[in-house]
């Protein structure tokens, strides 16, 4: 049974197309990137999944059942969120915070002390959430999405705040949950931390389906170049290369194919006054930012 499955769900709001035609299907223990601009239609398909609007057109199930139906209270028992921008009640200890909200959820008042030691905040627990900084906030957050032992993750900007380090520490949990056996949705602008983390990534523009698939795949959907940066005096390439080539800092930019990679690699390897080389593969963002020029052309892929 998949986790998470939308067949042909569309949603429109007073003539506005915010989804069309959205197919996915999560299994258990993935971790899917879900990425677009904003109003690319992100928040919709989370609110689908969370149950809180009805699709327009198509079909939406999380654990096979309508998260709008009658068993709704019971599902979203085994759901986490975290939304972008959180709120807490000002007055209220970090503690108090995590305590009424499991009591809402109806799970085990004992994970709180565990929680906020594992988001790094049982020393700020007895304080007032008024005095947290943003980034303690998203890490409040971030615990009372995690409590009780949620099956499915859904998390909306949940580095927004968070210094390198805290980011880092972030996404170790996530690697944590899926060995778990969690499933997770994972809504980023910051895309060069995310990569690493994610099976899948789907990419929205103006409510469509652009792509979607593992970084592999995608990487070999776009074709995308690799890039090679050269550094060293009086660098002279081979001729076949030059064509491809265009002078940086004193030194050279290259561009080739994937499947040209090695063999070129082969060739600037062998040029004796070479004396530093830097090899760019296509990441995540320059696959985005592929795509995302399309919707600005009018395609969609």
């Amino acid at each position: 049974m998949n986790i998470v499955e939308l067949q042909q769900v569309g949603k429109h709001y007073q003539g506005v197309e915010a989804l069309n035609s959205i197919d996915l299907s999560l299994q258990q223990g993935e971790v899917l990137g879900l990425f677009g601009h904003n109003g690319a239609g992100k928040t919709t398909t989370i609110k689908l999944i969370l149950g809180l609007i009805k699709p327009t057109a198509g079909q939406v199930r999380v654990f096979g059942e309508d998260p709008t139906g009658d068993n709704a209270y019971q599902l979203r028992r085994q759901l986490g969120f975290l939304q972008e921008n959180v709120s807490f009640y000002q007055q209220m200890t970090g503690r108090e915070v995590l305590r009424y909200f499991a009591k809402l959820k109806g799970c085990d008042k004992k994970q709180v002390s565990d929680l906020l030691e594992e988001v790094g905040l049982d020393h700020a627990a007895m304080r007032r959430v008024k005095t947290y900084s943003k980034g303690m906030r998203q890490r409040l957050g971030l615990a009372q999405a995690l409590l009780g032992q949620p099956k499915l993750l859904l998390l909306d900007e949940p580095t927004v705040g968070l210094d390198p380090i805290a980011t880092q520490d972030f996404y170790h949990g996530i690697a944590k949950l899926k060995a778990q056996g969690s499933t997770i949705i994972l809504c980023s602008h910051v895309l060069a931390g995310v990569e690493k983390y994610i099976d899948r990534a789907l990419i929205l523009g103006q409510g469509h389906l652009l792509a979607e698939g593992s970084l592999a795949t995608l990487t070999e959907k776009t074709d995308l170049p690799v890039t090679f940066s050269l550094q060293g005096s009086n660098l002279q390439l081979p001729i076949d290369l030059q064509a491809n080539s265009s002078a940086i800092n004193g030194g050279y930019k290259v561009q080739v194919s994937q499947q040209q990679k090695m063999a070129t690699l082969q060739q600037l390897l062998a040029i004796s006054s070479l004396e530093n080389i830097d090899i760019h593969m296509p990441s995540l963002e320059d696959i985005y930012t592929h795509y995302m020029n399309d919707v600005q052309h009018g395609e969609h892929a």
